[in-house]
């Protein structure tokens, strides 16, 4: 009910914004000036997904790829009007169908940041903690594990994989290789285990991003350059870690357009962020930027997320 009564608040608040022009005003910005609208997913429906592609492409987005956006901060392709770069992030299972089938269909490049333990095992971390709350067995909530140190969280998540089995939600490690035979798809790297970065020690950072990226590379035969923080937590030390590890690019989840001046920082790529379940109208500006720079002016606490 609650998140009925939000997503209706939301409707009303995304048509009031764009009967009054806001979306119009940024998308012309956007299509004539020097600037990438960075999105992401997590899980959307096929439905969903296939409309924001369709939305993009009628309104005449140009869509780019993180190979794009490498040789862009080159200098070797000019920076475009109009770009748009879409991720998506975790490697949900349902992203085979409802992601990668649309992208094929309409020829649209897509990076996927898959985390390769999920996909060894079946299950993220969270689903473990969901199943564990809705019996009784557990009693901190997913927003309080992501604040712990590493280790504590770990050691709880690793006490409930004993007791709960979740299913698969994860995409196999052969549906990863799959996808990425899809000349549409690009597959970057989002850690092994899913941690909050900035809460765990140098070692498991640094051994998360590595091994991560060797294991993704080993499975599809490919290089694997990019990278999206887990939860968007970063600092200077994760930063330069993947600037040890050769990695080419990072993206978070600061809600900005992508400009010439933001790509200078290529291991803090903005994104916006998609809101599976929310109106069609309500995405429409997200995705433009708008719902973003309208909530900073006019906060609302029921429409946060």
């Amino acid at each position: 009910m609650r998140r009925s009564l939000r997503n209706v608040l939301g409707y009303i608040a995304a048509n009031t914004f764009i009967l009054a022009g806001f979306v119009r005003q940024a998308r012309k910005k956007a299509l004539n000036t020097p600037c990438i609208i960075p999105l992401y997913f997590h899980k959307p429906e096929k439905q969903e997904f296939e409309f924001c592609v369709r939305w993009l492409k009628k309104k005449g987005f140009r869509f780019l790829s993180p190979y794009d956006i490498e040789k862009v901060k080159k200098g070797e392709l000019p920076f475009p009007t109009g770009g748009v770069c879409i991720t998506v992030d975790d490697g949900w299972q349902s992203n085979v169908k409802n992601v990668v089938e649309v992208a094929n269909r309409y020829e649209v490049p897509v990076t996927i940041f898959v985390s390769t333990t999920p996909a060894e095992e079946g299950a993220y971390w969270w689903s473990y903690v969901h199943q564990a709350k809705q019996k009784g067995m557990l009693e901190f909530t997913k927003k309080e594990l992501k604040k712990m140190p590493e280790e504590k969280r770990l050691g709880i998540i690793q006490e409930l994989k004993k007791k709960v089995f979740p299913g698969r939600d994860a995409m196999t490690v052969e549906e990863v290789i799959s996808i990425a035979n899809s000349p549409f798809v690009t597959i970057g790297s989002h850690t092994q285990t899913h941690p909050i970065l900035i809460n765990c020690q140098d070692k498991q950072v640094y051994d998360e991003l590595k091994t991560s990226r060797q294991k993704l590379e080993a499975w599809i035969g490919k290089e694997v350059p990019y990278f999206a923080y887990p939860n968007g937590d970063f600092s200077q030390r994760e930063i330069q870690i993947l600037n040890n590890l050769d990695y080419k690019l990072a993206f978070c989840s600061q809600p900005k357009y992508l400009t010439p001046e933001l790509l200078k920082d290529h291991y803090m790529l903005p994104r916006f962020g998609f809101l599976e379940g929310a109106s069609a109208a309500e995405n429409i500006c997200r995705i433009t930027g708008v719902w973003q720079s309208m909530m900073l002016r006019i906060p609302h606490p029921g429409l946060k997320n």
